[in-house]
C-alpha cells in the first residue's frame, strides 16, 4: 500500500473501451491518485503495449503500460496498490465478484464507477442503445433509428463504443464519413462490422478513446446523437431516451451479467429482440420478469428478419458459416443468424471448421467452448485476417455464408462462392418503437416529419 500522504495507487482492469474512458473521466487530472497500470483480457492482442502520454495527460509524462491481466496479483504486490477498478463488460455476475475477490485477497480495494462519474453531457438530445448481452441486436437497432430520424427530416450522428485495438495515439478521435476512411485509419473486421453499415446509409460515425471532444464534436454537425453501445455496457453518454435490448433467445440472461443488469434497471424503454423466433412462453416470461423488475417501463416487440444476399438455395450444399465474431465469443452464443440462413436455404451439412483451424482460431475455439459449427469473424489484426483466411481456405465448402456486416470478400480472397446474411430490426407489435421515438422527438420539438413511416403506429 502506498504511504498515507501519497496519491492512492490504482490498477484498471479492462479491455481496451470501458478502462481508458473510466481513467479519462474520473483519474486522468486527479493528483490524488496514480494508475499504475491497466490490465487487459478478451480482446486478443491487446496487452504488452501502453497508455500513451498524450492520452493520459501531464501527470502520466512516461504513460501507462498496458499488461495482461493473468497474475494481476503479483502486480498488485509489486506496485503496491491501493485500488482495482473493474471496467469491462459482459462477465457473469459470479466472475466479476472473482475478480473482488482476488483483489480483495492482497488488500486491495474493489471499485465500479458508475454513470454518474462517467457519463458525459452532450448539448444535443441523446437516444442510446444498451443490451444485457452482447449480439442482441444493438446495432440494426440503430441503424433502424438513424433511417427513421431521417426520414423525419433530424440529422443522426453515431457515437460508437470505443474499439481502439490499433496505435492509441491515432485513435483519439476518429470520424468515419466514407469507406475509405476505414482504410485509412487501417481498422480491423471487429470496427469495420460497426461502422460500415452506417457509412452506407449516410450516417457520419465517431468512435475512438477520448470521448469528452468525441461528444463535442458530434453534437456539432447533428441534431440527435444515437449511441451504439458495446457488448452490454451502459452509456458514455447522458442519456435523454435510453434503450435497452433483451435477447428472447436467451431468456435466462435477463440479469445474469455485468453490467447489462444495471443497463437494464436504467432502461426508459425494454426491447424485446428477435420474437419472431423466439418461444411464445418464453417471451411471457420475459415480459413478467423484466415488469418485476421495472414497473411502468414500456416493453416492445422487435423481430430480426434473417435474408440471405444473393437469395437461393442451398440444397446439397455443404456450407461453412461464418458468424460475428463478439456474438459468438464473449456473448456466449453457440451460433447465430449465419447459421439459421444456412438451415433455412437448406444447407445439406453445416462444415465444423475445427478440423481446419489454424493456430490463432484454434486459440479462439479453446478459450470458447462454447462455440459451434461455425467459424467467428476474427480479425483484430493482419495476423489474425491472415489466419481466418487460411481456415476457409481449407475448409471444403461448396459456400461460405457471412453473417458478419462487414464486406468480408473484400478484405481477403475467398476462393468460394460468398453468400451475406442481411438481418434488420423490424417491430413486430404495438405499442411500437417508432410512436416512443416520434414522442420523444416530439417533447424536443425536432425535425419536420417529410416522410410518414410505414411501420408507424
Amino acid at each position: 500500500m502506498a504511504p498515507k500522504d501519497s496519491p492512492r495507487r490504482v490498477i484498471i482492469m479492462g479491455a481496451a473501451g470501458r478502462d481508458f474512458h473510466n481513467f479519462n473521466m474520473r483519474y486522468r487530472d486527479d493528483p490524488n491518485t496514480r494508475v499504475v497500470a491497466f490490465t487487459a483480457t478478451q480482446i486478443p492482442g491487446i496487452a504488452n503495449r501502453s497508455y500513451p502520454p498524450a492520452l493520459a495527460g501531464p501527470l502520466y509524462t512516461q504513460g501507462i503500460p498496458i499488461l495482461e491481466e493473468g497474475g494481476f496479483e503479483a502486480l498488485c504486490q509489486h506496485e503496491s496498490v491501493d485500488e482495482v477498478v473493474f471496467a469491462y463488460s459482459d462477465l457473469a455476475h459470479e466472475e466479476v465478484m472473482h475478480l473482488g475477490s482476488r483483489a480483495l485477497s492482497v488488500g486491495c480495494d474493489f471499485t465500479l464507477l458508475g454513470p454518474a462519474t462517467t457519463m458525459i453531457e452532450a448539448t444535443v438530445p441523446v437516444i442510446a442503445v444498451s443490451a444485457v448481452r452482447t449480439g442482441c441486436g444493438k446495432s440494426q437497432t440503430v441503424r433502424w433509428l438513424a433511417d427513421l430520424l431521417r426520414r423525419r427530416g433530424v440529422k443522426p450522428a453515431v457515437i460508437r463504443h470505443p474499439m481502439p485495438y490499433g496505435e492509441l495515439s491515432r485513435q483519439a478521435m476518429q470520424r468515419f464519413a466514407k469507406m475509405a476512411d476505414l482504410d485509412d485509419a487501417e481498422c480491423t473486421i471487429e470496427e469495420r462490422e460497426e461502422y460500415e453499415p452506417h457509412i452506407a446509409t449516410g450516417t457520419v460515425v465517431y468512435a475512438g478513446v477520448d470521448y469528452a471532444p468525441i461528444v463535442r464534436n458530434a453534437a456539432r454537425e447533428s441534431d440527435v446523437i444515437l449511441w451504439d453501445g458495446g457488448n452490454n455496457d451502459f452509456p458514455f453518454i447522458r442519456p435523454d431516451l435510453h434503450i435497452v435490448l433483451v435477447d428472447s433467445l436467451r431468456p435466462d440472461q435477463v440479469t445474469s451479467h455485468h453490467p447489462g443488469e444495471a443497463a437494464l434497471r436504467m432502461a426508459d424503454v425494454v426491447v424485446l429482440a428477435k420474437t419472431d423466433v423466439a418461444d411464445a412462453e418464453d417471451l411471457t416470461r420475459l415480459a413478467e420478469e423484466i415488469e418485476m423488475l421495472i414497473p411502468s417501463t414500456p416493453i416492445v416487440h422487435a423481430a430480426s428478419p434473417v435474408t440471405l444476399d444473393p437469395p437461393e438455395s442451398l440444397a446439397g450444399k455443404n456450407v461453412l458459416v461464418i458468424e460475428d465474431g463478439p456474438t459468438i465469443t464473449h456473448g456466449g452464443m453457440a451460433y447465430g443468424a449465419g447459421y439459421i440462413a444456412a438451415r433455412r436455404a437448406g444447407a445439406a451439412h453445416i462444415i465444423d471448421p475445427r478440423p481446419f483451424a489454424t493456430p490463432p482460431l484454434n486459440k479462439i475455439f479453446s478459450a470458447y467452448p462454447h462455440i459451434g459449427a461455425v467459424l467467428p469473424a476474427i480479425g483484430y489484426g493482419p495476423a489474425q485476417l491472415e489466419a481466418l483466411a487460411q481456415t476457409i481456405s481449407a475448409c471444403p465448402a461448396d459456400a461460405v455464408v457471412v453473417a458478419t456486416p462487414v464486406s468480408l470478400d473484400k478484405l481477403m480472397a475467398i476462393d468460394k462462392p460468398v453468400l451475406r446474411v442481411r438481418y434488420a430490426f423490424a417491430e413486430a407489435g404495438t405499442p411500437g418503437l417508432t410512436r416512443i421515438t416520434e414522442d420523444f422527438l416530439d417533447l424536443w420539438e425536432i425535425g419536420t416529419m417529410t416522410e410518414k413511416p410505414d411501420d408507424a403506429n
